[in-house]
């Protein structure tokens, strides 16, 4: 156990390391530093990638590179606070889904703030849904995962659906998700010193750019404050150590007050979205994932 604690510590120090090498404060470089990432690090043999238009919005197939089952389709939500993040970035998770599942991953570029505010991420989210729906899927054929921003879309996708009366996808599985905007978790606080990854100041700023003066209370800004009455099984994941630890066990108690089929696993010494990482503790989450996937997928 102590030789465990150990190396969770050094690979979180890691990762501040790296994480302090690019200036969140200038949009541009962290856009470019992030598709490098994913550029390097997000390439694999075992899929294949494929982009597409949609309707003026790009996106990237993401297939096993290999015989497999194409009933159901993953559609992925990238992270990055919203003003972030790629499908290019975001292969360092999209390949463990295709691969570890069996399974086509859809990932979508959408629009990013602030030039591109509240609600353009959630229209071209909901532009996705409807691409999936045009090529044949039912809502039932459908995951949608999403980490960090991107599992609050995941999570407000679902609710514009349920407002507009459609069917609603199988499951969610939501990574690190970040679900409530006026920052009213007690983490935010008590994890500040172990957070590698985030600190309020910048989670201030993607407030300010990704809400423009929005209500933050909006259930579709922060889902943490909807209604979840008749949504799918959900099952997120967290690292003990993020700012964001409260909006994920918030979200699950709010879950099961609506009589959701909702699980969280807590993952101790792990940050945020550290599925991302190329080490055990990653792959053993995405295992989860998948066999969350097939569970409801029986």
């Amino acid at each position: 156990m102590f030789m465990a604690d150990k190396r969770n510590q050094n690979l979180m120090q890691l990762v501040k390391r790296l994480h302090g090498l690019v200036d969140n404060t200038d949009l541009n470089k962290q856009r470019q530093s992030q598709d490098y990432i994913g550029t390097i690090f997000g390439n694999s043999k075992e899929v294949v990638y494929k982009p597409v238009d949609v309707g003026g919005m790009e996106g990237e197939w993401i297939s096993p590179n290999r015989p497999y089952m194409k009933e159901h389709v993953i559609l992925y939500c990238h992270g990055g606070g919203y003003s972030t993040g790629s499908p290019v970035y975001a292969r360092t998770i999209t390949n463990k889904l295709a691969d570890s599942t069996s399974m086509d991953v859809f990932c979508f570029d959408y629009r990013l703030a602030p030039e591109n505010p509240y609600p353009a991420a959630l229209e071209d989210a909901l532009k996705a849904w409807d691409y999936l729906m045009l090529k044949g899927y039912g809502a039932r054929d459908v995951i949608v995962a999403g980490d960090s921003a991107g599992g609050n879309l995941a999570l407000a996708l679902t609710l514009k659906l349920k407002e507009e009366g459609r069917f609603l996808p199988r499951g969610l599985i939501l990574m690190s998700p970040w679900t409530d905007l006026t920052a009213s978790g007690k983490s935010y606080e008590t994890r500040a010193a172990a957070d590698p990854v985030l600190d309020k100041d910048y989670m201030d700023r993607v407030v300010t750019a990704y809400a423009d003066g929005h209500d933050l209370e909006n259930p579709l800004i922060s889902p943490l404050f909807a209604d979840f009455k008749g949504f799918p099984p959900t099952y997120i994941q967290v690292g003990d150590n993020e700012i964001l630890l409260s909006d994920s066990k918030r979200l699950y108690q709010n879950l099961l007050r609506d009589n959701v089929s909702a699980h969280i696993e807590v993952f101790k010494g792990m940050w945020h979205v550290f599925q991302m990482a190329p080490f055990r503790t990653a792959n053993e989450a995405m295992d989860k994932n998948a066999e969350f996937i097939f569970e409801i997928c029986r």
